[in-house]
Formats: structure tokens, sequence, C-alpha cells
């Protein structure tokens, strides 16, 4: 069992990293972090004695004032140090530096610096040390005006905001998930435990997909009309299309947008209702459940799907992993409606009425047995 702990936890890529290790109970021992760890020295050193690899993350990214970026970023990597030196401490330090390091600001000279230090540190005391060269991190729960333009977008579109490209240049991406997946690996890479010198490693993680400012933008907005409007699944089979659309999803005001009505057509045969229009894959099912049962309580990681209540009387809850916000919707057959279920959102379906239940499910993915991406915990 490792012990791993994370700087900058509660942050975006932080966030993503601490719920997957947790996904893996059996491979690895989270170790709690909170910022003010760092206000605290009895903290940090506690923090860091407890460690078995520590990933490096916490770092401030924009700032009126580059001085002061700069010697914030510096400063948090002097802490650690400092930490693991005072409890006679070696874990593997992976750090999350920047392609920035390549360009003449003080952000990218504050990871340049910032690695170069903690390279220092394990020559010096013969531990083990990786920095990651990273391309720009796009995904799920990033903050708007913040941590990427693919955030602020999203944000602005499913706020009714107008985004605005201030420069139309080319960006190399990666998803967070392929970023958390490389972490992943990197720790648990066998270390030679009988080494007499320092494992210093310098990995330039490659990115998954480039493309402009305006695609990325065109993409979204037809998502929106798309989406916002019919209800309608964009194609998912290409990777960066549904990572984008997962992440999109994510910066809906839930409360307020769903549950989505469907249109109902009655004549003297009956009714007809169209669920979902797809320009994708995946798999269609129904299930029934009888009065005061609820199903799911288990959320996924990357697949997209939609619960649909065409009979009966039921209350849909999610909640974000890591949080305790419940949102709770209700949905009647009378009025047939839908909620989709965001990635990282724990949710489960109950039969609040007296007669059975009837829902459709649409998930992008055919179930497959050896990689179901499906994860139980109770809403």
């Amino acid at each position: 069992m490792l012990k791993i702990g994370i700087t900058g936890q509660p942050g975006f890529v932080g966030t993503h990293l601490f719920n997957t290790l947790g996904l893996y109970s059996d491979r690895f021992t989270r170790i709690p972090f909170e910022d003010a760890f760092f206000k605290e020295e009895k903290l940090l050193n506690n923090f860091v004695s407890q460690c078995d690899v520590i990933v490096h993350l916490a770092a401030m990214n924009r700032h009126n004032d580059p001085e002061v970026l700069y010697n914030t970023n510096i400063g948090l990597v002097k802490q650690v140090i400092s930490a693991c030196e005072s409890t006679d401490s070696a874990p593997h330090i992976i750090f999350s530096s920047s392609t920035q390091e390549e360009r003449d600001n003080l952000y990218g000279k504050s990871k340049k610096d910032g690695r170069k230090l903690f390279e220092l540190w394990a020559n010096k005391n013969n531990a083990r040390f990786t920095g990651l060269i990273i391309p720009n991190v796009y995904g799920p729960f990033g903050n708007p005006y913040y941590n990427s333009v693919v955030a602020t977008f999203c944000h602005q579109l499913t706020h009714n905001e107008q985004p605005k490209i201030e420069i139309d240049g080319d960006l190399k991406l990666i998803y967070v998930a392929e970023l958390v997946q490389h972490i992943i690996e990197i720790i648990e890479k066998p270390d030679n435990e009988d080494r007499k010198n320092a494992v210093i490693n310098q990995i330039h993680l490659q990115h998954t997909s480039e493309v402009r400012v305006s695609q990325i933008l065109q993409l979204l907005e037809k998502f929106k009309s798309n989406y916002f409007e019919k209800g309608e699944i964009p194609n998912l089979d290409d990777p960066f299309e549904r990572n984008l659309f997962n992440t999109f999803i994510c910066y809906i005001d839930h409360l307020n947008f769903f549950p989505f009505k469907l249109v109902k057509n009655t004549d003297n045969r009956g009714s007809f209702i169209e669920i979902i229009k797809l320009n994708s894959g995946g798999q269609v099912s129904f299930s029934t459940t009888v009065p005061g049962i609820t199903r799911g309580n288990h959320f996924h990681t990357r697949k997209a799907e939609r619960f649909a209540v065409i009979k009966g009387k039921a209350r849909i809850d999610i909640r974000r992993i890591g949080t305790g916000k419940v949102f709770s919707f209700e949905l009647d057959g009378n009025a047939p409606s839908f909620v989709d279920m965001p990635i990282w959102y724990t949710h489960n379906i109950t039969n609040t009425g007296e007669e059975e239940l009837v829902t459709l499910f649409w998930i992008n993915e055919k179930f497959d047995a050896s990689d179901p991406d499906t994860w139980f915990e109770k809403v």
C-alpha cells in the first residue's frame, strides 16, 4: 500500500487525482492535505512524514503581479523541501511543471526554477524525483477564468454569457483523466530500494489533442444549440469530442436545467414521445421498479448516461464525488422528462409513486464486464 499525498489537493488536477486514487483503495492510501498546512509548519511536517509519494501540484497559476506569482510558487517548493529535511523524509516527489517553462514569463520561470530546486534536494538526499512537463489541461470542474479556456467557454455558454476569443491560437491539450493516469503509472513504477544515489527523471508528457481555440468554441456552441434546445447527444466516438462534451455537461446549472421536459404527442391511439436523438452509439435499456425501491448509487468516470421516466413517479438524486451537496429532481411519467448524469456524480433513482416505475436508460458505451466504469457509492 503506497501512501500518497497531494499538495493542492482541492484544486482542479488535485481533485481528479485524489478521487481517482480513491477508486483503488487496495493499492493506495491517501494522506489528506489542506492548503492550511502551508501556514502551519507542524501540520506540513506531519503530512510530509507520512507520505511515500508526494505529488506537488500546489501553485498559483494567475496573478496581476508576476513577481507575486513567481515568489509564491518558489516559496511553496521551498516549504515542501524544508519539511522533508526537518523530518528526515525522502518521499518520491512528483512535480507538476508546464510547457510554459519554454516561454519568457515568470510563471514558466517559477516552474523551471522550482523543478531545479527539487532536483538539488533529491541529489543531496539520495531521493527520487520526477519532474513532469505538462501541456494545457482541460476537463470537468476546472475553474473558469483560471484553469483553462475550455473551462471559461463551458461556463459562459451554459450561463448565457458570450465567449470572446482573445487569441485564436493552436492549443496542445491533455484531458485531466489522461494526465491522472500518467501520474498513477509513475507512482507505481518500481523503485530500486537498494540504490545508493538519487533517481531524477524529467518527463515531457505528450498532448493528446491539438486544436484551435475557435474550433473548440464552435464545437461547444454546437453542443449548446443542439443539447439545450433538443436534448440531442453529439457523436461521442472521437475521444476529444467525448471528453469535451462530458466537460461541457458538468458546467450546466443542473437544478434549473433538469428535469428536461419531453414533448408528448397524443391522439386517439395513445401517445408518442421522442426520448433521445443520438449521433453516437451505445446501449439503450429499460427497467421497472416497484414502489419505494431505489436503484443505482454508483457513478461513472467517462460514460455519458440518460435516465428518462416514461411511467410512474420518481426522484433522481445526484451528488458530485468528494462533496456533500445532493441535487434532487422529481419526474413524472405523465409529463415524461429526463436527467443526464454528469461524470463523477454518484446517482440513484427511487420510485416515489404507488405504481410500477418504468425508466428508459441510455449510455454511450456497450457494457463491458471487464471494464464497466461503474463505481458504487451511496448518494
